[in-house]
């Protein structure tokens, strides 16, 4: 066993927009806009095989297309998730893709955020079905577990999103409580998503001042983050400014135990970089509405 004293990982978040038939002015069909989101996932994940990519508004055909376009190369990626209408292939996924020669995955689970969260439903106030994408893994060569979360919050209802974020933090803290209890140790936990809330809002602010988790962003001063600032761009046409609605959080020593009035034991993390990425180049064409988020990070 191979034994390190710090295990890079790289986790990349990236709404890739659902492949609509009828495209936003300024929008292209997915089977045009495709690639770019390809090359961005190849590029950015060529050299660190401990990634994890995290997507949203993924339907079952983009998920074969963004699965094929990964192992046209030399390594092997697979995915967990399933479409949010009926816990099979229908409806959008929120998927985690990752290498299962690098990755063993020990156990996953699919949360519906709703008040049925075991059975695909709508919650709330919610206009449509929304899911929490969960997976516990196990590093082939050091041995070290790590729990990886990624979900898709509702666009309109307040009341889905805030709840949303309460449900999600009780798995947050379950995984925490269970996993280290047999590990020994806090287990390093991430949860990527589109939270469709602005940092002042209710999904956002639960997140921060009330959940065991903190925003990556924050991790960093301004002068070693790389990039756009803003994640949500729309297609140049919907005339709404552009937000930072797509992160990814890491657990808090520090903020478990405060919850649960213990004394902390230290980082769980070490967060390396943060970028927000490009998602409109020279040819015109928007890989999506959103761009890609991606973190570096140490356990």
């Amino acid at each position: 066993m191979k034994v390190t004293s710090h295990l890079p990982i790289r986790v990349v978040t990236h709404n890739i927009r659902y492949a609509t038939q009828s495209p936003f002015k300024g929008e292209v069909l997915w089977k045009d806009r495709r690639y770019g989101t390809f090359s961005e996932l190849d590029f950015v994940t060529a050299h660190i095989p401990e990634s994890f990519i995290c997507l949203q508004e993924v339907l079952h055909s983009q998920l074969q297309d963004v699965l094929i376009s990964l192992n046209l190369g030399a390594t092997e990626w697979a995915f967990l998730g399933v479409g949010r209408d009926d816990g099979k292939e229908a409806g959008e996924y929120s998927p985690i893709f990752y290498q299962p020669t690098i990755w063993e995955l020990l156990s996953h689970q699919n949360i519906w955020l709703s008040e049925t969260p075991e059975t695909p439903s709508k919650g709330w106030d919610a206009a449509s079905t929304r899911i929490l994408t969960i997976g516990e893994f196990r590093h082939r060569d050091s041995q070290r577990t790590i729990v990886g979360m990624n979900t898709h919050l509702d666009d309109q209802g307040g009341k889905s999103r805030l709840e949303s974020a309460k449900l999600i933090n009780t798995h947050i803290k379950k995984y925490m409580q269970e996993v280290s209890t047999l590990s020994g140790r806090l287990v390093p936990l991430f949860l990527t998503g589109d939270f469709n809330s602005e940092t002042t809002m209710e999904a956002y602010q639960y997140m921060i001042t009330e959940s065991c988790v903190e925003d990556v962003h924050d991790c960093l001063p301004k002068e070693r983050r790389y990039g756009h600032h803003y994640t949500f761009t729309g297609f140049g046409h919907e005339g709404l400014p552009p937000t930072r609605i797509d992160f990814i959080f890491i657990n808090s020593a520090t903020k478990y135990h405060k919850d649960e009035d213990r004394m902390a034991e230290g980082n769980i993390w070490k967060v390396k970089q943060y970028a927000v990425l490009e998602n409109l180049f020279d040819d015109g064409i928007y890989s999506s509405d959103h761009r890609a988020v991606v973190a570096d990070l140490e356990i």
